[in-house]
């Protein structure tokens, strides 16, 4: 699979995108409204590419399953691959963009699965479980440890919140994945969610950004 990423300069280019890499929990306020525990280590799990769906002309989510919530999240697309014990700068000098995301979650699924100990797959890892918009260059961030990102739906604000929040910065988190197992040039991370997720309903108009420095409009189909 081929996904296709605008650049800030204009250029087009295309990766293979492999999987997504997702970090659990790493806002602590978002841990605190889902009544979970803070993780004692970063909490992974991986999302196939096949789940991703592009932002531009709305998407679909699923009807039939329960609630759908939204988690915006700062992606990051990796263009080098990485593995064993990267240093700091090897894992700066594989970042290729950063992106504002959604991580979709069947969240009355999840509850589910949790209550009896299984994995989240099913909750995380359906057709358009991730969307994403054009990723902007990573030059265009000066500071990894403070980028915002907000959700704005309807026309409220509902997701405001910043990469300094995290428990787990983004560099420090992507040595760690890649200590873990091996990052592949397409693969895209997602860094975690702030506070104030919450369900999605088909209609819903909404404002996507890395405030000041790209901005996306879409809608739920």
């Amino acid at each position: 699979m081929s996904y296709q990423h605008q650049y800030v300069d204009g250029t087009r280019i295309h990766f293979p995108l492999g999987k997504v890499v997702c970090i659990g929990r790493n806002y602590a306020e978002h841990a605190k409204e889902l009544d979970n525990p803070i993780p004692s280590e970063p909490l992974l799990f991986i999302k196939p590419g096949s789940c991703v769906v592009p932002l531009a002309g709305g998407f679909k989510i699923p009807s039939d399953r329960g609630a759908v919530h939204y988690e915006a999240e700062i992606a990051v697309l990796l263009g080098k691959p990485l593995s064993a014990k990267p240093s700091v700068e090897e894992v700066l000098d594989a970042i290729s963009g950063f992106a504002p995301a959604l991580d979709l979650t069947l969240r009355d699924v999840q509850a589910k699965l949790k209550e009896k100990g299984l994995p989240w797959e099913l909750s995380k890892s359906f057709d358009g479980a991730c969307v994403l918009p054009p990723f902007v260059a990573a030059s265009a961030f000066d500071d990894l440890t403070d980028i915002p990102v907000r959700l704005t739906i309807n026309g409220a604000v509902r997701q405001d919140g910043s990469s300094a929040l995290m428990l787990n910065p983004i560099v420090p988190m992507i040595q760690h994945m890649a200590a873990q197992f091996s990052l592949q040039a397409g693969d895209v991370i997602l860094t975690g969610t702030p506070a104030g997720v919450g369900p999605f309903e088909a209609g819903d108009e909404l404002v996507l950004e890395l405030p000041g420095v790209c901005r996306f409009e879409s809608k739920v189909l």
